[in-house]
């Protein structure tokens, strides 16, 4: 028996065979079933077989023949899909690399190699405090470089260290409030949040505001030291992985409630931000995903900006209402007041004009504006060989988007394909069916739009249209690109995961150059059914004020945008963007890729 143990022994780890001899020393002084089972874990070949391969992994980097040679495989791996992506067409071997790499099992691999190469898989246990007297505080002295970085306070901000200090208010004390990812501060690793900051170069600060702490900062040359008490908590800053789009415009300059001006970081529209810190409930920090080796910069929150969105909609609609009465009791004057006779005043109670569009009956204006749109988490999506996005053309009536898909497949019929629409509305002369439009009775298509069989649709003049979502899953199918130009409002049924569309925004030119590019191109209203006039001045700016609209509503999720001004520059330009759609990494709605 003795012997049969000493064998099971061999096998365990020195450190777990020295947890198991310890326990027969406590056998006396704990609970019996309590130590039973802290020897079955210990003993367990799970438990065993971990301690092993965290023995051997350990070991990785003290043996030279093990040494990794680097710890951002994974970093390369991503270029190289993007290197390999655009030069999948050239070589089966590049396609079958390219495969290879999206793999989660290879990429699953790498991560661990990274993982341990970085010995990230180390616990980490709180320091071992120093034994000290019950009354005496833990200080620590930090030295900083001074940099072009923010350090900022209340009142005023100075480009010094990489953090934020503010007032605590239950103590008055001066205390670290943030520190900004990559700022020196954060790559110093000694500052923490919550740090009581004491002296700042041999000043004392007690009883000071954050503005005369950064006088004195502002006025510090070279280096600049910190005697700080730590705080009870010490935790690390691991940086978020979470990559958005920004829907709106933001300058920190303009924010009057940014903590630091300085520390703000301006975005457009579009851009993609790295968000490394989610820890502030009002202020994230993030860096463009362009720059990704400059310090993080300050956000405001998802929640912080939705609330100041629905603030701003709330103090316009309030005017608006005010504008309503104003109007309406205008309206009311009696017939024959000298108002309504007026020629420069008319218009301003206009009732609306009736366009000829698609959807009246489906186009939700509210729903749309109660859609806020603050960020979007987005991963990237690597294009695969003969598998294309649908490419969907949204635009004002009359812009153009029509001629453009007409253009588009006619160089490539093979490639570039239209879904045909279908219509409960009668054929007409010259129309051949299954060529213009598949045409179905009104009973027929309200059934098939019951059971979801039509991606988008919507009514004209008393008639259903819509196209099938059969249609375009076949297109795609085949190997080809499936291009779209429905309405506007039709983007909320379009881009879901299925289809992943690659959405342009075919938008007019400013109005001189709209006007003078359709006469000369003699081209004809879409306002008219019969296309036998040219289009009316009213009619361009009904164009361009649409195509404002469309961009204020739904702008956000357009990949692409080109001004039709010159019928060839746009189709050369949608031509470029298909084939970036077709041939690179694109970031899209995270759930896309998931």
């Amino acid at each position: 028996m003795t012997a049969v143990v000493m064998a099971k022994n061999s096998n365990w780890d020195p450190a777990v065979s020295k947890l198991i001899s310890s326990l027969k020393e406590a056998e006396s002084l704990s609970d019996a079933q309590e130590i039973e089972f802290l020897r079955s874990l210990l003993e367990s070949k799970e438990l065993n077989a971990l301690v092993n391969v965290h023995s051997k992994v350990a070991k990785v980097g003290k043996d030279d023949r093990l040494a990794p040679l680097l710890s951002t495989s994974m970093q390369v791996l991503f270029e190289v899909l993007e290197l390999l992506s655009t030069r999948c067409h050239l070589s089966p071997v590049c396609k079958e690399a390219f495969h290879l790499f999206q793999n989660p099992h290879f990429q699953s691999l790498l991560c661990a190699h990274d993982a341990i190469a970085q010995k990230d898989f180390y616990p980490h246990l709180p320091e071992i405090p120093m034994e000290m007297d019950e009354d005496e505080e833990t200080i620590k002295i930090v030295q900083l470089v001074k940099s072009n970085e923010p350090l900022a306070g209340a009142q005023s901000a100075e480009p010094i260290v990489g953090a934020t200090i503010k007032t605590d208010e239950e103590t008055g004390k001066i205390v670290i409030a943030r520190i900004m990812h990559g700022g020196a501060a954060d790559r110093s690793g000694l500052i923490h949040v919550g740090d009581e900051v004491i002296e700042v170069n041999g000043i004392n600060v007690e009883g000071k505001t954050p503005g005369d702490v950064l006088s004195i900062l502002q006025n510090s040359e070279g280096t600049i030291t910190f005697k700080l008490v730590p705080s009870d908590g010490k935790m690390g800053q691991r940086e978020s992985k979470v990559r958005v789009r920004a829907h709106f415009d933001y300058n920190p300059e303009n924010d009057p409630y940014i903590p630091c001006k300085e520390a703000g970081l301006a975005f457009e529209r579009g851009d993609i931000l790295h968000i490394v810190s989610q820890d502030d409930a009002y202020w994230w920090q993030a860096r463009k995903e362009s720059e990704r080796t400059a310090r993080a910069g300050l956000i405001p929150s998802r929640a912080l900006q939705e609330r100041r969105i629905i603030h701003e909609r709330t103090q316009k609609e309030a005017n608006n209402q005010d504008a309503k009465s104003s109007c309406a009791s205008i309206c009311t004057t009696p017939p024959g007041s000298p108002i309504l006779n007026s020629s420069s005043s008319t218009s301003s109670c206009r009732g609306p004009k009736i366009k000829k569009i698609m959807y009246d009956l489906a186009e939700n204006d509210d729903f749309d504006r109660e859609m806020i749109a603050t960020y979007e988490e987005v991963a990237k999506l690597y294009p695969r060989p003969g598998i294309y996005r649908p490419i969907v053309l949204i635009g004002a009536p009359g812009v153009g988007r029509n001629e453009l898909k007409r253009r588009l497949s006619a160089r490539d019929p093979e490639k570039f394909r239209s879904p045909v629409p279908y219509t409960t509305r009668p054929i007409r002369h010259g129309e051949v069916p299954g060529r213009e439009y598949i045409f179905v009775s009104r009973d027929k298509m309200e059934a098939d739009i019951a059971n979801a069989k039509f991606i988008e649709y919507g009514e004209y003049k008393g008639h259903l249209y819509g196209t099938s979502a059969e249609s375009v899953k076949s297109i795609i199918n085949a190997g080809c690109v499936c291009i779209l130009s429905p309405h506007y409002q039709a983007i909320k049924a379009l881009r879901t995961q299925q289809l992943k569309p690659f959405i342009i925004h075919i938008k007019p030119p400013e109005f001189d150059i709209l006007k003078e590019t359709r006469t000369q191109s003699r081209a004809k209203s879409t306002f008219d059914e019969n296309n036998s006039r040219e289009f009316t001045d009213e009619e361009f700016q009904d164009m361009i004020k649409s195509a404002e609209r469309i961009d204020f509503l739904y702008g956000h999720f357009f990949d692409e945008e080109i001004i039709n001004g010159e019928l060839a520059t746009a189709l050369d330009k949608l031509v470029n963007s298909v084939q970036r759609a077709e041939s690179e990494p694109l970031w899209v709605p995270v759930s896309w890729v998931q």
